[in-house]
Parts: C-alpha cells; structure tokens; sequence
C-alpha cells in the first residue's frame, strides 16, 4: 500500500501504514483517551489567541515514503499549520504519544516513533505514560537526534521547553486518570 492509498482509506478504517502494510492501532482504552482529552484541553486553552493550532489522532501523517502515523495528538505553533485535508507531510512542532499499557505498543511509541518523529522533523516529541507516570520532552537536534529537553512524575513542568507561556501541571493530569477508578486520594488532591 502507498501512502495516498492509506491516506485515502475510509476514514473509520483504522490502522497505521509501516513498511508499506496496515498494521494495528494500539490498545486503547478510557485512560488512553482522557489523558488525550485533557492534553488537548490544555493545549487548546493555551493556544486559544491565535498561537497556533492543535489536533487529534485522526490526523494522518506522512512521515517516511513508506510508513504513515496517526499520533495521540500534534501541535503547529504560529506561522504553521497543516493543510486542511488529506496527508500530512508537513511535520508538526509538537507530536504527542500516551504509551498503551501493552509491551509492543510501549515499544512503538519509545522506540519506532521516536526514530521516525525524528527523522520527519518534529522539533518536539512529548512521551505520556500513565501506567508509570512519566511526562516527557524530547527536542531535535541539530544532528537529527531527539534529547532529553524536561520531564516529570509530579509537581508542574514549568516552563515547558519550545512553549512560551505554559504550564503543565502533571499532578492535575494524575488525578484526573485517578477519578477513572474512583481513587478518593485524587479528588482530595
């Protein structure tokens, strides 16, 4: 399969295109999706005065001539955005993956994505893992080559590298995963 061919799929055929073959999305589940929502939410109150545009897992990205990704969520900062249909090829400045709770899907996001997020151009990719609790940044390099650029387990990341102005306060994104089990602890927080 091209990548027009996968980028003109039907757009409730899911899967991503690697090496040329549809492949499987992740598992999701609720926390994958609400740890989603609440980045977008954040990012979009952020961005509200024009900075810039933020967009969903929906979106397909060419990021290689043979391999498409959908990620969790991107983010075009002012100046930039992407076009309004069809593939996208124009690399985000922020894409964004909450790692799956399964090994091969953690692998994906860790280790398959980082390489092609990087050789794409993506100035920032930004690794959310609730199972463990981890928020990271990573940022390109001049070599090609993502490095570490901030993370957090807790407390507030602040200031967030690449994003004049925001904050992100990762104990309100724990809870907010927490009040999917009913943990108390959360909402005394």
């Amino acid at each position: 399969m091209t990548l027009d061919e996968w980028a003109d799929l039907d757009e409730d055929e899911a899967g991503e295109l690697i090496d040329s073959q549809l492949v499987e999305d992740e598992e999701m589940g609720a926390e994958h999706d609400v740890v989603g929502a609440w980045l977008i939410w954040i990012l979009r109150s952020w961005l509200a005065s024009g900075l810039g545009f933020v967009g969903m897992s929906d979106t397909r990205f060419g990021v290689s001539p043979t391999r498409g990704r959908k990620p969790d969520a991107y983010v075009y900062l002012a100046g930039r955005r992407p076009p309004r249909r069809g593939l996208v090829t124009v690399p985000p400045d922020i894409m964004v993956e909450v790692v799956s709770p399964r090994p091969k899907d953690a692998r994906r996001d860790r280790v398959e994505k980082l390489r092609e997020y990087a050789a794409f151009g993506a100035r920032f990719y930004w690794i959310v893992d609730p199972a463990i609790r981890t928020f990271e940044i990573l940022e390109l390099g001049a070599d090609g080559r993502y490095t570490h650029a901030a993370s957090a387990t807790e407390g507030t990341l602040d200031p967030v590298p690449g994003c004049e102005g925001l904050s992100i306060d990762v104990d309100a994104l724990w809870a907010e995963v927490d009040r999917l089990s009913g943990d108390s602890t959360a909402e005394e927080r």
